[in-house]
């Protein structure tokens, strides 16, 4: 895909869109225990306070590796099924399924979605440029966009890189020029519209992931 270069900013709404609550994070499968528990809080912060450390997580064995393969590639499995399938109790399983949530090996349940076929039918990598230091304030920002499912904090040429999903091209644009390029703190974006793309998420013929 040619490069489109950097998109201009453009001049500040009247009056700037309030910002969204956070996204609710995905909801628990009732199959699973603890699956209420699992949340991430968000550490999203405008201010300056210091982010929460985390505690290490516990080493994993094989067997806690065959239960993260196994509710990766089905969140919906049941404690019976994971149990038999990888060989141990029903009571040890579910001790091992809520301890990986309590270390935060699993952040969450929930469905792999085919946006297309959900009304999202236009998809794009948007990058970033964003004042120094403002990482928290902007990803606060970003987490309320509608369509948004991946951000991070990455190195190079930009500083930003966001995954979006939208019903058409016109709410992309929107989305864009309108919501992000209103944040003070983003100094220039860029938009790499996807044209087909391919989920490599867990399957039961890759023995190997997690390894």
């Amino acid at each position: 895909m040619a490069d489109r270069g950097e998109e201009p900013r453009q001049a500040a709404p009247a009056a700037a869109p309030p910002t969204a609550p956070s996204a609710t994070p995905p909801t628990a499968s009732a199959a699973v225990p603890g699956a209420s528990s699992a949340v991430v809080p968000s550490t999203a912060s405008a201010g300056p306070v210091a982010e929460p450390p985390v505690p290490p997580a516990r080493p994993l064995d094989a067997i806690d590796r065959d239960i993260l393969r196994i509710l990766q590639t089905d969140g919906r499995a049941s404690i019976r099924s994971v149990a038999e399938r990888v060989h141990v109790s029903r009571a040890n399983a579910y001790a091992r399924i809520n301890r990986l949530v309590e270390d935060g090996v699993i952040r969450g349940f929930g469905a792999r979605v085919d946006h297309e076929r959900a009304g999202q039918g236009a998809s794009a990598y948007i990058t970033l440029k964003i004042v120094q230091n403002s990482w928290r304030t902007v990803r606060e920002q970003l987490q309320a966009l509608p369509g948004a499912t991946h951000i991070a904090l990455v190195s190079g040429d930009f500083d930003v890189l966001l995954l979006v999903h939208t019903p058409d091209n016109r709410a992309l644009r929107e989305l864009v020029l309108t919501r992000i390029q209103s944040i003070p703190e983003v100094l220039s974006t860029r938009t790499l519209l996807v044209f087909e793309e391919t989920d490599l998420g867990p399957r039961p013929d890759r023995p190997a992931e997690l390894a």
